[in-house]
This record gives structure tokens, sequence and C-alpha cells, in this order.
């Protein structure tokens, strides 16, 4: 995988910053988080973005890039998440969940309170969902808040080609239509937006390593998938609004908002990951944010002259299991882990030039391949401007939040 842009003189600082922590621990840049924020707002194009906290899981963080312009709102992951953020703390006024739920004791809670329920917008993709909500908001006093999950796949040859996630089993405008006239009809729910999350495209890097023909295909689907997504997304929306008004189309993520941007039908996007510009983006070819969230880990064992031990370092990330799940380690250059060990829990071997150079006590820098998963590794991220820390704010699970 590539390495980090971040320059020598980059990682002297950080290293300045950081010379009295004791390892492991994991850090912000500040400037380069702004500066991401900034290259998402421009391939925003005007349309808002709602923050995805899966993809920061710090409070501290979500609250400021909040306060910049162009972002709005809350794209949360879990309901038990939501009703921690707009219970107890005023910024978090709009915050919408991305992920069905089934937590009937959260639910009731929600239907219980007027100011969360009028906070929260809760997501669905079946009449299963809406039974969920329906017997919840018969509970309490207050309608809840709907928003439709449409697919955003592309499927060919009568269904037997797919591209992208299983997600929702809304793929048919009338199939949106239908389910949005099954919300209405039923007691205390209230249908206020629909979103879509084309994955296939925002969380597929389309310049990966490797042959050029394989590079192509991607290319060649994401464009196919764009196009049909944009029909079939503005046929859907149409059809829902012929049922009732909405209050916004949410879609997209970090590797599509240009393209997302662009529909008519979508009011505003959802992004979080291209904060933190986790190794997931080195491989796209269309933009590149600046890494920005690093963990350091220290060196404990020297088994041969060409090998460096890292205590633990097996901070994988999630989906279908492989290399490019696995950490990068990124300071001092020439490292890489090895093929038989990859990333454990407690020792990581690390082999390669830079491993010669490096002994008992050192410290290496690491990159996740994801955004917010490193918030449930450690309580604290410090944040680093120029070379020093400015501050150290708790992560969720800092917080004593385990959402996951």
């Amino acid at each position: 995988m590539p390495e980090a842009h971040t320059t020598p003189a980059g990682f002297a600082a950080l290293e300045r910053a950081t010379k009295d922590l004791q390892p492991p621990f994991a850090v912000v840049d500040l400037g380069a988080l702004r500066h991401n924020a900034a290259s998402m707002r421009r391939r925003a194009a005007g349309k808002p973005i709602r923050l995805a906290s899966k993809s920061v899981r710090c409070r501290a963080l979500l609250r400021s890039v909040l306060e910049l312009p162009g972002y709005q709102g809350i794209l949360a992951f879990t309901l038990p998440e939501a009703l921690w953020l707009a219970d107890e703390f005023d910024e978090f006024d709009d915050v919408l969940i991305g992920y069905p739920t089934a937590d009937t004791q959260a639910l009731r809670r929600l239907a219980a309170d007027e100011r969360l329920a009028s906070r929260i917008t809760l997501m669905a993709d079946c009449e299963e969902h809406l039974d969920l909500l329906a017997t919840a908001a018969e509970a309490g006093a207050h309608p809840l808040r709907v928003c439709l999950d449409l697919d955003a796949s592309l499927r060919m040859f009568g269904g037997r080609f797919h591209f992208g996630t299983r997600r929702s089993p809304l793929h048919a405008p009338a199939q949106a239509r239908a389910l949005a006239r099954a919300v209405q009809a039923r007691t205390g729910l209230r249908l206020v937006g629909v979103m879509s999350y084309e994955a296939q495209i925002a969380g597929v890097g389309d310049n990966a390593p490797g042959p050029a023909l394989q590079r192509a295909a991607i290319r060649s689907l994401q464009r196919v998938s764009r196009d049909e997504l944009a029909r079939r997304r503005a046929a859907a929306i149409e059809a829902v609004r012929s049922v009732a008004p909405l209050e916004f189309v949410n879609g997209g993520g970090t590797g599509s908002l240009e393209s997302t941007s662009a529909e008519p039908a979508v009011t505003e996007l959802g992004a979080g990951s291209g904060l933190y510009g986790p190794v997931l983006f080195d491989i796209y070819a269309g933009f590149r944010p600046r890494p920005a969230a690093f963990f350091v880990q220290p060196v404990v064992r020297r088994p041969t002259p060409g090998l460096a031990t890292l205590l633990g370092g097996g901070w994988v990330a999630s989906g279908a299991a492989g290399s490019d799940r696995l950490p990068t380690p990124v300071w001092p250059t020439g490292l890489r882990l090895t093929r038989m060990e990859g990333a454990g829990e407690v020792q990581t071997p690390l082999t390669g030039p830079g491993a010669a150079r490096i002994g008992v006590g050192d410290r290496v820098w690491l990159r996740h391949t994801k955004a917010g998963e490193l918030c449930e590794r450690v309580n604290l991220l410090h944040l680093v401007e120029d070379d020093r820390i400015v501050e150290s704010v708790p992560t969720y699970r800092g917080e004593g939040q385990a959402f996951l």
C-alpha cells in the first residue's frame, strides 16, 4: 500500500509534540484535518455535508467540524448513540441514524421524549421496521421521524449481477413509494427523508495497485452505476414525494461527493472518513486527503537484526478479511508487516530495510485502514497543531460509550 504523504519534517514535528507521551497513543493532526474538511466542502459544491459520526467517534471533533461552514447535522450509527448525543448536548439537534434499529427499549425512550423525538430521525427499509417503530410510538406520546433507505447498489441481468453492498431491499421507485404509503398509514410515524449510500462508488478505490485491467473494470462499473443510480434515485424521490413532502434527501460518501452533489434530487451529503484521511483513501484517483490520524506503538523486541517487534498493533479494520484490512507502518520509513504474522493483538513484527535502524524503546507511527475504528482502541485523541499538543480530547470509548 502507498505510504503516507506526511513529510519527514511533518513527522519530526509530531515526534516533538508527543515526546512526553507513553505509547500506545493516537494523534490527530489538526492542520491536516482542517485541510481535509475544506477539501470535502469544496467537493460538495454547495450542498451541506451531514457528518458521519461513525467515522469520527469523538464528540469534541464532531462539534468542531459542525462549526465549520458547509457541515450540518449528524449521521449516527445506532439509536443509543443518537440518544446520547441529542439528549446531553445542545449542538447535536439534528441526528439521522444511518441504519435501522431493533432496540425496543431505546425506541420507547425516544417516543416518550418530545425533545428527542424532534431531534432524531430513524431509518427504515421494510414494513417490519415500521411495525417496530409504530409500536414504540403507540406507547409514547410523540410522533417518530422516519427516513427511507433506498438501496444504491447496481443490479443487472435480472439481479444475477450485483455491484455494491447488500443493504436495503428497497431498490425500485415503486417499492419506495409503497413503503412511503405504509409510513403514512401508521399512526405516530412521520416520513421526513430518504437516504441512499452508494458504497460501490464512495467506498471503493479506483486506483489500487495491481493490474491495469482491474482498475479499468472498477472505473467502468462505477461509471455505469453512477448513471443508473442518478436516474433511479431521481425517479424514487419523485415517487416518494407524490406520497409525502420530504425535508431532505441524503446521499453519497467521502469518495463520491462530486458525483452525488451533482444530482438535483439530492439535497445533502453524508461523509466523515475523509476528515481523518485513512489508508482506504490512498487509492482514489480523483482526490487524496492528507493523513490526519495516526497511532503509535513501541518497539519491544529485536528477534533478529532484520526484525523489530511492536507491542500490539493489531488494530484491524472491519470488512472482508485480507491484508488490506491491516494497519500500515508509515514512520520511520522502510517498515512493513510480515506475511506470516501480520498485525498481532499483543505483538507485531516488522521487517524491511527500516527495521535494522530501530531498537527497543523506539516508536513506530502507523495509520489505520479506516477512520473511526481507531477510536475504539484509545481513550484519548491528542490534537496536534504544528509541533505541540493543543488539547487531548476523549473518544467515545474515553467517555465510557461503546455502541457497537
